[in-house]
């Protein structure tokens, strides 16, 4: 697995940068290679993709998100990648934008062009396209400000109760069981 972490300075607000990064449909305007994004649901879309003349498609999911602040996914079939982007306000009229991303090159290309930074250029040409875009427009083509909160992470060696498939250490406990306030009749 392969990460890189890429940042952009834009001339907008943090609410117009952000606003326009949920509306995942826009992203053919300034993302090179992607075809179409389909919007499925809140937190699902489905991506049309073709780069270096390879077509994918392929689902990702919101796993957090949080207004202003931060977007983070990951692939649920297809390719293999996750990442998350970060607003940063930097001052009232300008906004950081960082995005890491964690992929999984495939296949002899892929492989080769991230040994030469092919990607990570890519990335930065994404995110410098997407200055450009938001800064003529000066306002976000639309926006979606839900609150998706970050699930918490599972340690593998945490015990699962067969029944409830949960950590049985977090499941609600009597609360009179164990109790010795009052001495046995």
């Amino acid at each position: 697995m392969t990460t890189t972490v890429q940042s952009v300075d834009v001339a907008v607000p943090v609410s117009i940068a952000y606003n326009q990064w949920t509306q995942f449909e826009s992203f053919p305007h300034f993302m090179q290679g992607v075809e179409r994004v389909d919007q499925i649901t809140d937190t699902k879309t489905h991506w049309h993709t073709s780069i270096g003349g390879v077509r994918r498609e392929f689902e990702a999911e919101i796993t957090e998100q949080h207004p202003d602040q931060r977007i983070a996914w990951q692939t649920v079939d297809g390719v293999h990648q996750a990442g998350v982007v970060t607003f940063h306000r930097l001052d009232d009229n300008t906004t950081r934008v960082t995005l890491q991303m964690h992929y999984q090159p495939e296949g002899f290309a892929e492989t080769v062009g991230d040994l030469f930074g092919a990607i990570e250029r890519r990335i930065q040409g994404d995110l410098e396209n997407f200055k450009k875009f938001i800064e003529t427009r000066n306002t976000a083509t639309g926006s979606w400000r839900g609150e998706v909160p970050r699930e918490p992470q599972r340690d593998e060696r945490t015990p699962v109760d067969p029944v409830r498939g949960a950590d049985p250490r977090q499941q609600p406990v009597d609360p009179t069981l164990g109790r010795v306030d009052q001495p046995p009749a």
